[in-house]
């Protein structure tokens, strides 16, 4: 989406018509002013949370933050779309954590099968 990677360049454009500085913005974010530079320059990625709450710093709702016009996409729509997108990414997340889990016990059943073995040739079985 064109608008959206524009999007370092749209927060610096919104903060200047604010009259904000960039240490400003830190502030009322709460970050520091590096970590907002790094936003603007876009080596930052944006958590959801994140946008929303630059979103109310600059009093703007978040599609126009993304610079997505009404007509173009609701407000709701690109929840739907953002919700979906966070849906698949969780998912994803979960099978790597499963198999992570499964390496994990596979490890550990190896160890303990280990260990019994070093046992019963202590003892001389």
């Amino acid at each position: 989406m064109k608008t959206i990677e524009n999007l370092p360049e749209r927060l610096r454009q919104l903060r200047l018509q604010k009259e904000f500085s960039q240490e400003n913005m830190a502030d009322m974010l709460g970050i520091s002013t590096t970590a907002y530079g790094d936003i603007e320059r876009g080596r930052t990625e944006l958590t959801l949370s994140r946008l929303e709450k630059i979103a109310r710093v600059l009093e703007v709702s978040l599609p126009d933050l993304l610079g997505l016009s009404a007509t173009t996409l609701t407000e709701t729509e690109w929840l739907r779309r953002e919700n979906q997108r966070l849906n698949v990414e969780n998912s994803r997340l979960r099978q790597a954590l499963d198999q992570w889990q499964r390496k994990f016990q596979e490890w550990v059943a190896a160890a303990l099968v280990r260990k019994a073995q070093e046992s019963r040739e202590r003892i001389g079985f």
